[in-house]
């Protein structure tokens, strides 16, 4: 019988997540501190004749109320 490592522990030891369990609202405040973009193709199609096509992309972000230029100005 073997034991199953959890799932990110490989990704923890290379340091490109953190060890500790990480809640779901803390990983969207820093997705959308850095912001996500989101980008996808969807294409209907019968007998192999595309009848539409969509493209999807956005961005998403956090906007904060009160951020000031460097002279101290509010934007």
């Amino acid at each position: 019988m073997t034991v199953e490592e959890p799932r990110g522990a490989a990704l923890a030891r290379e340091g490109r997540l953190p060890s500790e369990r990480v809640a779901l609202v803390d990983l969207l405040d820093r997705l959308l501190a850095g912001g996500v973009v989101v980008s996808g193709d969807l294409v209907l199609s019968i007998a192999d004749i595309d009848l539409v096509r969509i493209s999807i992309r956005a961005l998403i972000t956090s906007v904060r109320d009160g951020d000031t230029i460097g002279d101290g100005t509010r934007r």
